[in-house]
């Protein structure tokens, strides 16, 4: 069974000068262990079918199974559950949180799922920071005082820290220089050779080279 997949999924969002489908009769499917990069033009349709992959968002008609479970028929608790529990994000502009350690940045979504803290959270938080290649003395670090590499590595840290089957990246590379973004590809591509399904948005053929596929969409449709 797929890990991903989607049978003819359309997304139409309603706007006062004029309805907008950001995806129109998409159906694909991605196995596990996949790196799948997905490439097109601004506004093709790219981040709708990322958001929607990370049930982040539903569709307006068609159906998403998620690790085999149909998203459509769940409600938010159950949904929230499944991008805790499965889904790893890592975006573009990092997203971690100002006043939080680079150490509580990563242990927070454990702790979402946990309930508690303590030295266990601490721990997986000091392996993953350890796996993604950040020195110890940066744990105590906020956010503002890391390069844009570093910060890149605490976003993928604790994309990781709840062990989701998949990693879902939304232009990981699109703030950080060609040398930082090679270095975040080849971790990336560990991260893939571990077992992690990963399914990255980019506009750089480069960074798409790192992938097993490429998929191409305009327009909301896949070409």
């Amino acid at each position: 069974m797929p890990i991903i997949s989607f049978k003819d999924v359309t997304k139409i969002y309603p706007l006062p000068a004029g309805d907008v489908r950001a995806l129109n009769h998409v159906s694909l499917e991605i196995e596990a262990g996949e790196f799948v990069s997905l490439m097109g033009p601004s506004g093709s349709g790219k981040t709708t079918l990322l958001n929607v992959m990370g049930s982040l968002d539903v569709p307006t008609s068609g159906e998403v199974y998620i690790n085999g479970a149909r998203i459509s028929v769940m409600d938010d608790d159950e949904l929230t559950h499944l991008r805790r529990d499965h889904i790893g994000f890592i975006f573009q502009h990092f997203n971690l949180i100002p006043l939080l350690s680079v150490v509580e940045n990563v242990e927070y979504p454990m702790i979402l799922k946990t309930k508690k803290g303590g030295r266990a959270c601490t721990k997986r938080a000091a392996e993953v920071l350890h796996a993604v290649g950040l020195e110890d003395e940066l744990f105590t670090h906020k956010s503002n005082e890391l390069s844009g590499g570093q910060q890149q590595r605490v976003a993928i840290a604790r994309a990781l820290v709840n062990d989701p089957a998949i990693l879902l990246a939304d232009e990981p590379t699109g703030n950080l220089d060609t040398k930082t973004g090679s270095g975040i590809m080849d971790l990336l591509v560990q991260m893939n050779e571990a077992g992690k399904t990963i399914v990255m948005v980019t506009h750089d053929p480069r960074m798409a080279e790192y992938s097993h596929r490429i998929i191409r969409i305009e327009d909301g449709v896949l070409i």
